[in-house]
């Protein structure tokens, strides 16, 4: 029997105001990213979807922008400390537990990156080389548990897994120490619109959340104990405006 998520309204809500609050701690913060792209019509969000195909048990994420999807990506750094990531993203509603996370506070985020300087998901061969090693290029999908943070200019970062801690991963995150899965879903770029493929059975047959649809610059940090390993330095577009997580899965 599937089972159908019902998304819990406190949760939603609590959701929409952590991410709504870093949304205005990013706007006030001065901090910059040097290696950030500039802005352009590939980072204009224009619209987002996510659909449910019963006959396929598949859940269809998709973004479409004003230019062409995956058009700009990051110049590299040369290093991993200050590499540029650049991601299309989606916060959804979904418990983190959905995708194999253990207990943790954020919001569960579909993330599909792209990031010259290293590659992080040794389990696949994107680009179809034979080198596993060698696809932090291509657009490639992450789920990430996103929580607020003031110590970057975007106000959000990847939850960290403390000094210690037991933290449960799911067996295909990449051995970073934070809440971030490399589970190689399909990622489809159309001109301009990007999708995402997730088999309903990887969310534990989830299939009505709600979401929302963001742009935006990270940057990797090994350094400097005052930032976050992996924090929101820019956001390009936010589809909903106020990061509110008001858009629904649509049956298709």
């Amino acid at each position: 029997m599937r089972h159908v998520y019902a998304p819990d309204p406190g949760r939603l809500a609590v959701a929409a105001l952590a991410l709504g609050v870093a949304l205005t701690l990013g706007a006030a913060c001065a901090q910059t990213a040097a290696l950030a792209p500039p802005a352009t019509p590939d980072l204009d969000i224009v619209a987002a979807s996510v659909r449910y195909d019963a006959e396929l048990d598949l859940l269809v994420f998709a973004v479409t922008v004003e230019g062409a999807a995956g058009g700009t990506v990051p110049v590299a750094a040369g290093r991993l400390d200050g590499a540029p990531v650049l991601a299309y993203a989606f916060p959804t509603t979904l418990d983190p537990a959905a995708v194999g996370f253990g207990p943790v506070d954020g919001v569960l985020t579909l993330a599909v990156t792209a990031h010259p300087d290293f590659d992080d998901t040794p389990l696949w061969d994107e680009d179809g080389d034979g080198d596993y090693d060698d696809d932090g290029l291509v657009f490639h999908t992450h789920w990430v548990v996103l929580a607020p943070d003031d110590r970057v200019a975007g106000g959000l970062s990847v939850v960290e897994v403390a000094d210690g801690a037991d933290a449960v991963l799911p067996p295909t995150n990449p051995g970073m120490p934070m809440y971030m899965d490399s589970p190689g879903l399909s990622v489809v770029l159309d001109g301009a619109t990007l999708r995402v493929l997730v088999p309903a059975w990887r969310v534990r047959g989830e299939t009505s959340f709600a979401f929302d649809a963001v742009a935006a610059y990270l940057e990797v940090n090994t350094s400097d104990d005052a930032r976050p390993m992996l924090g929101v330095y820019q956001v390009y577009e936010v589809l909903s405006g106020d990061l509110s997580l008001p858009f629904e899965v649509t049956a298709r």
